[in-house]
């Protein structure tokens, strides 16, 4: 419980200096007041990410992977929306698909579906927790069944989050 309470107290302690940018006395003093109230509240809910597991090599490496690998999916698709924006005549191909998922924990399904829809190409609309597939609204669907459209969308992010979720502490 002494681990779990501490692994939430940093995050939202980090939180908090992000949200401020500010660094008084008081600022600190009350951030990290805040920050012990949160975690104590938070705490009976479950299990929590040890943010110390970011001093492993391996893990810090995966968890930058995955930003720059989806900070460039992100740029290009803001540039290619941009691109149909300004040209009309572009044939636009949006919908709903339903895509499965090899995430198969909570945080998997989760992290898959929050950072796919960063991507604007694609926005999460809900979950299927049961059958392990996730449905988007796809401003482009892309050709073929459901694997194939899970290839394009889904799977980018899921293996470069895959080495993160892994239990190996």
């Amino acid at each position: 419980m002494i681990t779990r309470l501490l692994a939430l107290f940093v995050w939202a302690y980090g939180v908090w200096l992000l949200l401020t940018w500010t660094v008084t006395f008081e600022q600190l003093v009350f951030g990290g007041l805040l920050a012990a109230v949160v975690a104590c509240a938070l705490a009976p809910l479950g299990e929590v990410a040890r943010p110390w597991r970011l001093l492993d090599p391996r893990i810090l490496f995966a968890v930058l992977r995955l930003l720059v690998v989806s900070l460039g999916r992100i740029v290009r698709a803001n540039v290619e929306l941009a691109r149909r924006i300004w040209t009309p005549s572009l044939p636009l191909a949006s919908g709903m698909i339903i895509v499965p998922t090899s995430m198969r924990t909570d945080g998997g399904v989760g992290g898959t579906g929050l950072i796919t829809s960063l991507i604007v190409d694609n926005q999460l609309a809900d979950l299927d927790r049961r059958r392990n597939e996730l449905q988007f609204h796809a401003v482009t669907v892309p050709d073929g069944d459901a694997a194939a459209k899970g290839a394009a969308i889904t799977e980018p992010t899921e293996r470069l989050l895959a080495p993160i979720l892994r239990r190996g502490r």
